[in-house]
């Protein structure tokens, strides 16, 4: 059952970094997997920091800040687009 939470975390995650970063979100599949990536990237940078987080929502705000991050870096080398 926990890792039906992960997914469910990283669906939303990736949604939610999606809308923040200016983008639509790419989809369902995308969106999960820069969840879950995005998870695993703020876990590590809260780690650096020192930062624990504990249950749904915690979790969750780690997963959306490491998406965010993530979809950024992304940003940084793709080529903008010309009009």
């Amino acid at each position: 059952m926990t890792f039906i939470w992960y997914i469910i975390i990283g669906i939303i995650a990736g949604f939610i970094a999606g809308k923040i970063m200016r983008g639509g979100g790419f989809g369902i599949f995308i969106n999960l997997l820069v969840g879950i990536i995005g998870g695993l990237l703020g876990g590590w940078v809260f780690g650096l920091f020192g930062i624990v987080t504990a249950g749904i929502l915690g979790n969750l705000i780690t997963s959306i800040v490491g998406a965010v991050l993530l979809l950024w870096i992304v940003s940084l080398f793709r080529r903008p687009r010309v009009s």
